[in-house]
């Protein structure tokens, strides 16, 4: 029954962090106003009164995203839990969605430590999860990125990744919880709303099969990060400046670990290089190539030596 959200919530979180949250501790709510967000901002208020706070995030796509936001200002003040608006100092350009997404998540994470919270949860639920991965797969992610639909990273909660979107809405309707329906769920220029109709369709995945598979890569992930790091150990030299791998005669996906980590200490601010320029690149450097990512000049063969590239001279 929807009712019995606000244990399930409790449980899921209490997994996730390995205790229930302490009297003391604060909760960070992402709420944008859609029936998801706010069936997860009622079941928190429920499940730990007076220690919930909420953020909206306002990107400045859509002329109603203020309205929306202002909605669950309002509902946040008859519960006596604290909220704030947020929005981004410059505007959402490029790719929308993936723009919008890194905007969304830099402004709640600054806002998190700002108010001392110690716990950011977000109302992703099983099926985004089917979503992510299947759009995942369609874009040919590897272990990593399949398996980064988790339910705890650091200080992120999503502790409704065993939820169904029907049922948080029969949550919200049960409690007589405002919400609103997001047109870009349904606006076919986005990759996600086309997958979504089709997948509404039938019911082909099962939500609770996909988060075992999804568990699986998780520990897979695990497991390779801790031996990446341990062979990054032995033979990754990190030094003024520059970045020497030692050894280059292991697999493919662990010297892909060894090159982000090299790339990461040369120049922490850059994005991190996926999908075909990064499987290109190892190709170059076990071919005893040079090659150029993220602002890194990395010669290959026997052994792999990296530093940042020079800055480009202005015309």
């Amino acid at each position: 029954m929807p009712d019995d959200l606000d244990a399930r919530l409790s449980a899921a979180t209490a997994r996730l962090i390995g205790r229930a949250p302490l009297p003391q501790e604060r909760i960070g709510i992402a709420v944008s106003g859609g029936a998801d967000s706010m069936a997860l901002l009622a079941a928190a208020h429920h499940s730990w009164p007076g220690q919930i706070e909420a953020a909206t995030v306002d990107h400045g796509l859509r002329p109603k995203a203020r309205q929306e936001a202002e909605m669950v200002a309002a509902w946040c003040a008859t519960a006596d839990i604290p909220h704030a608006i947020l929005t981004p100092e410059a505007p959402i350009a490029g790719n929308l969605q993936a723009s919008a997404r890194i905007a969304r998540y830099r402004l709640l994470d600054a806002w998190r430590e700002a108010r001392g919270l110690a716990w950011l949860m977000t109302a992703h639920q099983a099926d985004d999860q089917i979503e992510t991965v299947i759009l995942r797969l369609n874009r040919g992610s590897g272990v990593g990125g399949l398996a980064s639909v988790r339910g705890r990273r650091e200080h992120l909660l999503r502790p409704l990744l065993g939820e169904r979107r029907a049922t948080l809405r029969a949550y919200c309707v049960a409690n007589d919880l405002p919400f609103v329906d997001d047109p870009s769920n349904i606006d076919p220029r986005f990759d996600r709303a086309r997958l979504r109709a089709l997948l509404a369709e039938g019911d082909l995945i099962a939500p609770a099969g996909l988060a075992r598979s999804v568990e699986a890569l998780e520990q897979a992930d695990a497991a390779l990060a801790w031996m990446a790091d341990s062979l990054a150990d032995d033979y990754l030299d990190l030094g003024d400046r520059a970045a020497v791998l030692n050894r280059t005669d292991l697999p493919s996906e662990i010297l892909r670990r060894l090159l982000l980590k090299m790339i990461e200490y040369l120049n922490p601010e850059a994005e991190k290089p996926r999908g075909p320029s990064l499987d290109q690149a190892l190709v170059q450097l076990l071919d005893a190539k040079t090659v150029t990512l993220a602002d890194c000049v990395i010669t290959g063969g026997g052994t792999w030596a990296s530093r940042r590239a020079p800055p480009r001279k202005s015309r």
